[in-house]
């Protein structure tokens, strides 16, 4: 994944999935790593208080049966710690929006199981497609989904891409990008049928 140079990042939502033992390791990490921090947890969920400079950055991990899952919006301005959270966002094969900020530009990163499926340049008004790559969905995929009982996950993304989409879609019309306004429906098409396979 790269990483590139920032004064500032932005994580939002983000969903990166932890069991109790991993959870345990990113703090033995942080400390290994010279940070200073506490944590506690009740019932909902496990907070871990990561002191940088003067500030208090609290990561949140909401508890879903015997796992968690990193929740909320952070904004890191310590490099060290925003490559910590990059390297859980790739290793856990997570999903996120990463906004980089640098001198009068911001660097959007969709990420999507670990990978960046989107990088988009923002300078004021302007803002420019980087990158995009297209998840390819595949009658073997939607057959592997099944069988591993990931439908039920695959359809909670599939409602974020949507969400996505529509997104694109609207800037488009507004912008009366005619080309863009058709692949964007075609995409949305596409993900309809997908979602009411998954909703068989």
């Amino acid at each position: 994944m790269a990483v590139h140079r920032s004064h500032e990042v932005e994580y939002c939502n983000l969903e990166l999935r932890f069991d109790r033992r991993q959870i345990q390791n990113l703090i033995r990490e942080l400390i290994s790593e010279g940070y200073s921090l506490y944590w506690n947890e009740n019932e909902q969920q496990f907070l871990i208080s990561v002191r940088t400079g003067r500030k208090l950055l609290k990561l949140r991990f909401q508890r879903t049966r015997n796992r968690y899952k990193m929740v909320g919006d952070y904004i890191v301005k310590d490099e060290k710690l925003a490559q910590w959270i990059e390297r859980l966002i790739n290793d856990s094969r997570g999903h996120a929006v990463v906004k980089r900020f640098r001198d009068r530009q911001v660097l959007i990163e969709n990420i999507m199981f670990g990978e960046i499926i989107r990088l988009v340049e923002v300078s004021g008004m302007e803002h420019r497609i980087i990158f995009q790559k297209r998840p390819q969905i595949t009658v073997e995929d939607m057959v592997q989904a099944f069988k591993s009982k990931r439908a039920e996950h695959r359809a909670g993304v599939l409602r974020l891409e949507i969400d996505y989409e529509l997104a694109v879609l609207h800037e488009a019309l507004q912008q009366e990008r005619t080309e863009e306004v058709e692949a964007s429906k075609r995409r949305l098409e596409e993900m309809r049928k997908e979602m009411l396979l998954l909703e068989l």
